[in-house]
């Protein structure tokens, strides 16, 4: 059986780090030829193509874009990962955050797009993928900003969806939870008691750990790979049932 990614042709956004990194080298365990874009390229995956590349400037997007384009000749897939953080309340971020966070989230999956499209409606298999969060369907504390761009981004990709599809190109999201992600291991060496904000995180989510960046790089892979050639439009969960699940207290009896 041929890898189910054989000839095709593959960019991840933030593709040298975190979930984007696992992304990258599941797409090339599966036959990919894949290009991972970021502002770090030198940690991408054994056997990716590392290029640097700034989602927030349309011109540095449409030169990564092009790179790839002349190195393989084809894009069929797009996972645009990359993304920021942020913390605080509503009231916390000064207007140039606001700016700063949406541009990066939400315009750089917007500005990659809009560079790969030309290239997608010429593929047999094209397939775009974004990466949103749970904190796009959830009211988690202390994530106003963040939230709220992750928010745009389901709903761009819905948008992009109804616009795509008859092209033939599917969209589709993934919305994590909280993962081991080097972000967070940044928030986590931040805060006053790290192994105490640890377990908080793990506690939140209903299966009682954190979500592996593996385990969201399966759930992108499924929806970019030709077998879910009718999967579209679809937001696709992977956060332990954070967003639905409503479990009681470990240890108490049910009444």
């Amino acid at each position: 059986m041929s890898p189910e990614f054989e000839d095709l042709v593959a960019i991840v956004t933030g593709g040298a780090s975190g979930i984007g990194a696992a992304v990258a080298r599941e797409l090339t365990d599966r036959g990919a030829r894949v290009a991972a874009l970021d502002l770090e390229p030198g940690g991408a995956p054994q056997g990716v193509l590392g290029i640097k590349a700034d989602v927030s400037e349309d011109d540095s997007v449409r030169a990564a874009v092009q790179e790839v384009a002349d190195a393989y000749g084809r894009i069929d897939v797009l996972v645009n990962n990359a993304g920021i953080g942020a913390q605080g309340t509503v009231e916390d971020n000064p207007d140039d955050q606001w700016h700063r966070v949406f541009d990066v989230n939400v315009m750089g999956a917007v500005r990659v797009t809009r560079a790969a499209l030309p290239y997608l409606r010429r593929s047999p298999a094209a397939a775009i993928v974004n990466v949103a969060s749970v904190a796009a369907t959830t009211g988690i504390p202390q994530r106003a900003l963040y939230s709220t761009t992750k928010g745009a981004v389901q709903s761009l990709s819905m948008a992009m969806a109804a616009d795509h599809l008859r092209e033939g190109i599917r969209v589709n999201c993934v919305n994590p939870g909280t993962a081991d992600t080097p972000w967070v291991q940044r928030l986590l060496d931040s805060a006053p008691d790290p192994a105490a904000e640890r377990a908080a995180l793990d506690a939140r989510q209903p299966h009682g750990r954190l979500v592996s960046a593996e385990e969201v790089a399966l759930a992108v892979v499924y929806l970019a790979g030709p077998s879910s050639g009718s999967t579209a439009g679809t937001a696709l969960a992977v956060d332990g049932g954070m967003a639905t699940l409503r479990l009681r207290p470990p240890g108490e009896t049910r009444k």
